[in-house]
């Protein structure tokens, strides 16, 4: 009975520390990757516009109804279903999407910039990024990282182009 004490109280003593820690982060941060390809800037837009069947965390996601003017659709994604919806778009350079469900415990948005190089382009991704949960907020600062997700999506794009995609800051 002693040490279930002991171990609960220390599981509990953890939690509260860790909620502490993520209290004291700032709730936005912004995170930036970029990486070239060997690809046109149309190329790379039709890819980053299309269906989301070339990601590796993407299991399903499907079109919802425009609202309010803005494109929307859902993407399962490490087992949650998130809403998104397009803020800006301008082939081939440019393309925001945002994060369109509040219920979440984070939000934010993504610009993506496609700039012409010699011999192909680079693609730039910003995410603008806010964690309300402050257990997340320390989990995705310590634990995942901000540019996790980013530079997930940078490797699958370099796949399906069939090229590697050396991530810079």
């Amino acid at each position: 009975m002693k040490w279930a004490l002991i171990i609960i109280g220390a599981l509990v003593l953890l939690i509260g520390v860790t909620a502490a820690i993520g209290a004291m982060l700032p709730r936005a941060h912004r995170a930036t990757r970029r990486a070239r390809f060997r690809q046109t800037p149309e190329a790379i837009y039709a890819v980053i516009a299309g269906a989301p069947d070339w990601r590796s965390d993407v299991k399903e996601s499907g079109r919802l109804p425009d609202k309010e003017g803005r494109k929307q659709w859902w993407e399962m994604s490490r087992g949650q279903r998130i809403t998104y919806e397009l803020v800006e778009d301008v082939p081939p350079a440019r393309r925001v999407t945002r994060i369109a469900d509040k219920s979440l415990p984070f939000g934010g948005s993504w610009t993506l910039e496609i700039t012409p190089e010699a011999g192909g382009s680079a693609l730039r991704i910003t995410e603008d990024g806010e964690v309300y949960n402050v257990i997340f907020r320390f989990m995705s600062r310590f634990i995942f990282g901000y540019t996790g997700s980013i530079e997930g999506y940078l490797r699958d794009l370099g796949k399906k182009f069939g090229e590697s995609a050396e991530i810079e800051a």
